[in-house]
């Protein structure tokens, strides 16, 4: 469980680049307990990098790295030759090829139609590869971000209250580059998709507590982030 660390961290120094690095490891020693190897011989697509932390931990291990974003907020110690710019939600994800991992990490829940994202999955990942996707759901403690808890406000009212009170910049709005996103909606729509199968769901900073998110309404709730690892269903498997 990393909560406690993450929580101790932020309160010392803020979301610096360390606070991310260690949810990346976290995030990545939970995928090595569920079977996935990462050496030399996999290649990652970081989808939605932002700074590429996750991506460059991989690096670090590795593994054959792709980054693709927007916007180029890579690092000087990361390789600029690896980086794609993509709209996520424009442009063809076909592009960035097929990887035996995708990582897509805290972005879903700043899409307009995180579905449609979705449902690309199995162009950007082998038969057989698997998806990392991870987000903060409408309904968790940090579900509005920067202007959390008044998120429970719903997203109008919310962000009107927190700007009265507060009276300092938001940099997250509702509508614009947030929007409501919940775990049991997700887990239903993936389960649709004939070419994907969910191997594992957890909350992301405390994995311990797997069972909680088979507790509907409770997980939305308590998850404070959702992780999910899916498998692309080889041909012969889909159904």
């Amino acid at each position: 469980m990393i909560i406690q660390r993450l929580i101790h961290h932020h309160l010392r120094h803020g979301s610096d680049r360390e606070f991310y690095r260690l949810q990346a490891r976290d995030a990545i020693r939970w995928l090595g307990s569920k079977g996935v190897a990462f050496d030399a011989t996999m290649t990652v697509l970081d989808l939605g990098c932002g700074d590429g932390t996750f991506g460059g931990e991989l690096l670090d291990r590795g593994c054959d790295v792709t980054f693709a974003d927007e916007h180029n907020w890579l690092p000087p110690g990361l390789p600029a030759n690896r980086f794609r710019g993509i709209n996520l939600e424009r442009n063809d994800l076909r592009t960035l090829g097929v990887h035996d991992l995708v990582i897509c990490s805290n972005v879903i829940e700043h899409l307009r139609d995180p579905e449609a994202l979705i449902a690309r999955f199995p162009t950007l990942v082998r038969p057989g590869g698997r998806v990392y996707l991870s987000w903060t759901n409408w309904l968790s403690p940090w579900g509005g971000h920067d202007f959390s808890p008044f998120h429970y406000l719903g997203p109008r009212l919310g962000p009107k209250v927190f700007d009265r009170l507060r009276g300092r910049p938001r940099q997250l709005k509702p509508g614009e580059n947030l929007f409501v996103t919940h775990i049991g909606r997700t887990l239903r729509f993936i389960r649709r998709q004939p070419a994907l199968r969910i191997v594992a769901v957890a909350p992301r900073y405390y994995t311990e507590f797997a069972p909680l998110m088979r507790v509907p309404v409770l997980r939305e709730f308590l998850a404070w982030n959702c992780a999910i690892l899916i498998e692309h269903r080889p041909a012969n498997r889909a159904a």
